[in-house]
C-alpha cells in the first residue's frame, strides 16, 4: 500500500483525501506543518509528498526526499515556482500539479470583486446590518463603455475579457504571445503593455509569476496607469511591488485596488488570526486601512 505524506494540511484537505484513500488503497500521513528542507525527514517512507503554494521544495528540501525515498512531488496548485524543477529532474522526483483551475470561476472571481468594490456592496452590507440605509458614499460608476485592460491572455484571462464584453467594456488586452484569432473574434484589441496601461479604467492581471513577471506594477509602470484607475490581481501577489502600490494609494493616483493575492502571504493567508486582533505584516495591514481596497485570501 503506496504512502503519501501530505502537507500544510486543512480540515476541508483531510476530509476529501480520506474519502479519495478509501477508494485508492492509499495511506496518508497528515501533516499541518510545511514541507521544507528543515521537516522533509517527515516524509521517510512515501513513496510521494502532496503539497501546496507555500511549501518550499528548494534543491536540499528535494535532496533529502529523494535520499528518503520520495518519488513523486504532487502540487495540489497550478503555480510551480516554489519548485526547483532543475534539482527535481536530478534527484528523479516527478513533479505534477494542477493544469488548471476552472478558470470560469477565477474570472468570474475577478469581476465580483471589481463590482463589490466599484459599487460599495461589502459596505453597504455592513451598513444595514447595523439598520443604517443612508446612501452616501456608495455611488460607483458605470462599467459600460470603460476600457479594461487585460493582461496575460491565457485561459483566465480570456474569460475575464469575455466577461467584460458582455458588461459592454472596450477591451484592450497585452500578451507576449498574443492570441490575434480569438482577440479579432471578441473584439478584443491587443497593444503593447505601455499603451494598455495608459488607457485602461480597470487593469486586471492574469499572468503566471516568473523572473520576468516579478513586480512588473512597479513605482515606474503603476505611475503609467490612469489616475483614478481600478487595479485587480486575481493572479499572484509578487506581480505587484507592495510598497510602491501603497504609494500609489497613499498619492491618491488609483482609483481602487481589489486583490485575492498578496506579495507576501505565506503564513497569513489560509490561516486564522483573529484571535491575535492584529497583523503582523505591517504593508498588508496598511493596505487593509484603505476604504478602496478590497482583499481575499487566495
Amino acid at each position: 500500500m503506496n504512502t503519501i505524506s501530505f502537507y500544510d494540511t486543512k480540515p476541508y484537505d483531510r476530509n476529501y483525501m480520506l474519502a479519495v484513500a478509501g477508494a485508492e488503497q492509499l495511506t496518508w500521513r497528515f501533516h499541518e506543518f510545511r514541507l521544507t528542507a528543515e521537516t522533509g525527514a517527515t516524509a521517510t517512507g512515501s513513496a510521494a509528498v502532496c503539497v501546496f503554494v507555500n511549501d518550499k521544495l528548494d534543491r536540499a528540501c528535494l535532496q533529502q526526499l529523494a535520499a528518503n525515498g520520495v518519488r513523486h512531488a504532487a502540487l495540489r496548485c497550478a503555480g510551480f515556482n516554489q519548485v526547483d524543477l532543475a534539482a527535481a529532474k536530478e534527484c528523479g522526483i516527478a513533479v505534477t500539479r494542477v493544469p488548471a483551475y476552472s478558470p470560469h470561476a477565477v474570472a468570474e472571481h475577478s469581476v465580483a470583486l471589481l463590482l463589490t468594490l466599484n459599487r460599495k456592496i461589502h459596505r453597504a452590507h455592513n451598513r444595514v446590518r447595523e439598520f443604517n440605509f443612508s446612501l452616501a458614499g456608495l455611488v460607483g460608476f458605470d462599467l459600460h463603455g470603460k476600457t479594461v485592460g487585460i493582461i496575460g491572455t491565457g485561459k483566465i484571462g480570456r474569460c475575464t475579457a469575455q466577461i467584460f464584453r458582455g458588461f459592454g467594456c472596450h477591451v484592450l488586452a497585452y500578451d507576449p504571445f498574443p492570441n490575434t484569432d480569438w482577440g479579432a473574434g471578441n473584439q478584443v484589441t491587443y497593444s503593447n503593455l505601455n499603451q494598455v496601461l495608459a488607457q485602461s479604467d480597470i487593469l486586471s492581471l492574469h499572468l503566471p509569476l516568473t523572473k520576468d513577471t516579478h513586480h512588473l506594477l512597479n513605482e515606474h509602470t503603476l505611475a503609467q496607469m490612469k489616475r483614478d484607475a481600478y487595479l485587480v490581481n486575481t493572479s499572484r501577489g509578487k506581480l505587484v511591488n507592495t510598497s510602491a502600490l501603497i504609494e500609489a494609494l497613499k498619492s491618491g493616483h488609483l482609483g481602487g485596488v481589489a486583490l485575492d493575492v498578496y506579495e507576501e502571504e505565506e503564513g497569513i493567508f489560509f490561516e486564522d488570526h483573529s484571535e491575535h486582533g492584529l497583523l503582523e505584516d505591517d504593508e498588508l495591514s496598511r493596505l487593509l486601512s484603505f476604504p478602496n481596497v478590497l482583499v481575499t485570501s487566495h
